[in-house]
């Protein structure tokens, strides 16, 4: 059953947020994890290791602590966590973020220039926001460049915008609060950058990918930072790069995916790789889950789970589950995730009931108990909370800017 929380309490909040160019009628990470916080199925001690031997740059050893001290991490006063899109307009590309309750309601804080312009985006997280909520970094696809911001405690504040690396970005991805690769994909690139004292590339961090690459789709960190991943929808193949402790990502090993048309991916807190199938050889769509080894190797957990829905293309993990928006059919595919990786598909459902919803991204909070879809079709955010068994209930809806692309949560 569906369930509405109303966004009235949430004005003397947004009366607080003095945050540039806010919009009437449109509709980051807490500092202290709410006690319905969802757990891993098992810890990951490579993550710990990883920080510990600096290869992700914590706030702690530096990074953006004279930005973003952990007080100013969830962005705003007494909200839970944020929510943020993009207009993506080519006259000028905009981050819409949104203060997120621990209900999982929205209220509009703002939007805010990149210094960029969108553009062409087909793709998964073009924009994503630190694990701690400090740092939102994002593409502008039609002006060759990134951004990233500082989450304060008046909301976003631009550190810097930088030449890509190369054309067409339509991808970015970030390691603790100062780590960040971003994938070219006009030149089949990935490019690497610091944060701190500005966005800095790293020299010598340009990768290419493998050279059969056809459709670049998205680049991800795996959850203990030590490998990138780049999904190829065209070629239906995987890209891993591992990346040493200096952050310097080495060269592209490839591995043909095990289902077709791979699109978008996340990494759960288990540590597993989970895909979406836009175009599996069934005519149907799906997902499929990988296990992803230090060295880049990767090895299929199964076959494509397919559903009987169309155009699978983002794919989202929260706790022991995933879900894929379907954007041909407007719809949420739900799956369970086993202890081994194995997929269950659970069902799916409509998004707002609306088969005409078009989801095109989607994002899971920080602590894992409410998912986040962009809804194109609909020009609106509409999110859902978590239930133990996977099950999701609706609790706020969000209007956004028309075309407005790429979502992420913490």
């Amino acid at each position: 059953m569906r369930s509405y929380v109303a966004v009235d309490k949430w004005k003397a909040l947004t009366a607080r947020i003095p945050g540039p160019g806010r919009a009437a009628g449109a509709s980051g990470q807490a500092a202290v994890r709410p006690p319905e916080d969802r757990g891993a199925r098992r810890p990951i001690p490579r993550l710990i290791r990883a920080a510990m031997a600096g290869g992700i740059g914590l706030a702690a050893a530096g990074g953006l602590a004279a930005i973003a001290g952990p007080a100013q991490a969830a962005g705003w006063p007494g909200a839970a966590g944020a929510v943020y899109t993009m207009t993506n307009s080519p006259a000028g590309n905009a981050i819409e973020a949104y203060a997120r309750a621990s209900d999982g309601s929205l209220a509009p804080a703002g939007t805010y220039p990149t210094g960029g312009d969108g553009g062409t985006l087909g793709s998964g997280h073009s924009i994503v926001v630190s694990r701690d909520g400090s740092v939102v970094v994002n593409v502008n696809a039609g002006s060759n460049s990134i951004s990233a911001f500082a989450a304060t405690s008046r909301g976003l504040r631009l550190i810097g915008t930088a030449s890509s690396g190369g054309t067409d970005p339509n991808s970015v991805t970030i390691a603790g609060d100062n780590l960040v690769y971003v994938l070219n994909a006009g030149s089949d690139r990935i490019a690497g950058f610091r944060l701190g004292g500005g966005l800095r590339p790293i020299p010598g961090s340009v990768r290419p990918l493998n050279a059969g690459a056809l459709t670049p789709r998205q680049i991800q960190f795996t959850s203990d930072a030590r490998v990138l991943v780049v999904d190829e929808g065209g070629s239906s193949t995987l890209d891993t790069f591992a990346v040493g402790r200096d952050g310097m990502a080495g060269p592209a090993i490839t591995t043909p995916s095990t289902g077709g048309g791979p699109f978008g991916f996340d990494a759960d807190r288990a540590g597993y790789l989970l895909v979406s199938d836009a175009a599996l050889a069934t005519g149907h769509s799906g997902a499929t889950s990988y296990d992803v080894a230090d060295n880049g190797t990767v090895t299929a957990n199964g076959p494509a789970v397919p559903t009987d829905q169309a155009a699978a293309c983002w794919l989202a993990a929260a706790g022991d589950f995933a879900y894929t928006d379907n954007a041909g059919s407007g719809s949420i595919g739900e799956f369970a995730v086993a202890r081994d990786g194995a997929l269950t598909l659970l069902g799916n459902m409509l998004v707002e009931n609306n088969a005409a919803s078009h989801p095109l991204d989607e994002a899971v909070s920080a602590n894992q108990n409410y998912l986040y879809i962009l809804a194109n079709g609909l020009s609106q955010i509409v999110g859902y909370r978590v239930g133990a068994h996977g099950s999701l209930t609706q609790v706020t809806t969000a209007a956004v800017a028309v075309g407005s692309g790429g979502i992420a949560a913490n």
